[in-house]
């Protein structure tokens, strides 16, 4: 969102030398956790085996809950009456923590990698069995949309086209799963169609490992990412539950927002069961549930006001940290001060003529020595007659 983030050039992160890889980089349960839970997936290979329901489930609330002030801001809003599109893998129709919440474009409504599902449930997943893994935005809409091929492979067309058809079937927030390293035309111009219909866009500041570069290495170059690099989408990278980002995690420009992206727990397209994940487009997850709850909270709010309300909201810090409840309650000047109406200028009545009020001086000078004189001689004379006082001859 900010005009100069790209001028800033502020690298959060150092990127190491990472082998190209199709899942999540980090595979160990939450810290909170105790149970190892199966590694959600980015992509897959042409032969791989579309997901399937997780044998395991979390028992314990997952760290991003309390750094989300998640109860607090319940109180307030659960993102009822608001519309998420999820621009991503697809979101499974038989996950029970969206039951009844999924609206499906075409074949998104199956999710062969898994990834748009974890995403949507991080957005608005409902308390299912023991309620310890639930979204942001709980009493949200989901609106599946596809913006990679059935194996999770994007392209700026996909993408572009996924944002534009969002926004034409009522989507309030869209957010998009993919970090792309072209596609800025196209790209800039359906978010700009968004804008035109008030829809406010969410994407990683960064894909969720280093990209593999034209000679096949891992491309550690600090660089723009799209749709993230248009100035109107709210960037987000993640961190983890230490408050930082994980290390060999991809290097980003100054993104606008920072969120809980790292060993998150989340649901699969279907069954019961979690799956655990990191990476930037998680954080961009919670994010766009965050701004449904604003959304919801305060329907009178443009797109462009709910981005502002988070991002001067956030908790200062290298990437400003998304903090849900103060962008809630947070009261800020919808509108700068008013002018104040010019003063009609001063009529002064023309000055006297000079000679005029001369005379005017002298003969008012002329009667209090009069009147001072009369005065004198009435004390005095009296007086003098009772002293015999008589005029000389």
């Amino acid at each position: 969102m900010q005009s100069d983030r790209y001028r800033r050039a502020a690298v959060l992160a150092a990127a190491v030398a990472l082998p190209a890889l199709v899942m999540s980089p980090l595979a160990q349960a939450d810290d909170s956790d105790p149970v190892s839970l199966p590694p959600l997936r980015l992509r897959m290979a042409a032969d791989d085996a579309c997901a399937t329901a997780s044998p395991k489930t979390a028992e314990s609330r997952s760290w991003k809950h309390q750094a989300l002030q998640l109860s607090r801001s319940w109180q307030l809003s659960q993102g009822a009456g608001v519309t998420v599109a999820v621009v991503d893998t697809g979101v499974g129709l038989q996950s029970p923590a969206l039951s009844g919440r999924v609206t499906a474009e075409g074949q998104a409504g199956e999710d062969c990698v898994g990834h748009g599902s974890f995403a949507a449930g991080l957005i608005a997943g409902a308390p299912t069995g023991n309620g310890a893994v639930t979204g942001v935005a709980p009493a949200a809409r989901i609106l599946a949309v596809r913006g990679t091929d059935e194996r999770g492979n994007a392209s700026p067309q996909l993408v572009a086209d996924g944002i534009k058809s969002a926004v034409d079937n009522g989507a309030d927030v869209v957010y998009v799963g993919q970090a792309l390293t072209s596609g800025g035309e196209e790209l800039t111009r359906a978010v700009a169609y968004a804008g035109g219909k008030d829809a406010l866009v969410v994407a990683p500041a960064a894909p969720d490992v280093v990209p593999e570069g034209p000679d096949g290495k891992p491309d550690t170059r600090v660089r723009k990412y799209w749709p993230a690099a248009v100035p109107e989408v709210l960037s987000v990278v993640d961190y983890g539950p230490a408050g930082t980002r994980p290390e060999g995690a991809p290097a980003v420009l100054a993104p606008d927002l920072a969120a809980p992206g790292d060993s998150v727990v989340g649901i699969g397209p279907k069954g019961s069961g979690h799956f655990i994940g990191s990476g930037s487009s998680l954080a961009a997850a919670h994010v766009a549930g965050a701004a449904a709850l604003i959304r919801s909270y305060q329907p009178a709010l443009s797109a462009a006001e709910v981005s502002r309300r988070m991002l001067e909201a956030a908790y200062p810090d290298g990437a400003p940290k998304l903090d849900v409840y103060a962008g809630l309650t947070v009261v800020l000047p919808t509108r700068g001060p008013a002018a104040e109406a010019e003063a009609d200028p001063a009529h002064l009545p023309p000055a006297a003529p000079g000679k005029p009020r001369e005379r005017s001086m002298l003969l008012g000078g002329g009667a209090l020595v009069v009147v001072l004189l009369v005065g004198a001689a009435m004390v005095i004379v009296p007086l003098g007659k009772r002293r015999g006082w008589r005029a000389a001859v």
